[in-house]
């Protein structure tokens, strides 16, 4: 058996749900870096998470931002003043909580998150080149059923905010 045979590379690992989790993740990451790159866009997938949740509930607060993309505190306010000093968004003390801040897309951000939405997207059918249409589908009901499924497990749980009657 030569060292280029499938077999001597079979390890375990590569049946292993999270090890091919975690290289997926990694594809994407540097699918989106390329394209971001070849049109001259400097804009992490976290940074465009953060832009997305912010756009869609102007006047949130950093603490519910972490919470609306499943990340961590500490990690995004580093993120949220890159997204700052790049002028993205604006930081100003919350009216209803003096410690909390709450964060506004500037004109810059919102011509940023149109100008990237139709790059977004086109990478999403990039990130899982191989499988159909169908089979695409089915992969991402899995995916929204596993990681709804284990949420709570995580260091940085997906939080929504409540629906208002």
């Amino acid at each position: 058996m030569t060292a280029h045979d499938t077999d001597s590379y079979d390890l375990d690992l590569y049946r292993f749900p999270g090890h091919l989790i975690r290289r997926l993740q990694q594809i994407s990451v540097a699918q989106f870096a390329e394209m971001m790159s070849a049109h001259s866009i400097d804009l992490t997938p976290v940074q465009y998470a953060a832009l997305k949740a912010v756009q869609a509930n102007p006047g949130v607060d950093q603490a519910s931002v972490a919470g609306l993309i499943a990340y961590d505190k500490a990690t995004l306010g580093k993120v949220i003043d890159r997204l700052e000093a790049k002028a993205l968004v604006d930081r100003s003390v919350s009216l209803k909580d003096r410690r909390a801040r709450q964060l506004q897309l500037t004109e810059a951000g919102e011509a940023v998150l149109a100008k990237v939405q139709p790059l977004v997207d086109a990478v999403q059918g990039e990130i899982l080149t191989g499988l159909s249409k169908e089979e695409q589908d089915q992969f991402l009901a899995l995916l929204q059923k596993a990681t709804s499924a284990g949420n709570d497990r995580s260091r940085a749980p997906l939080r929504r905010p409540s629906r208002k009657s």
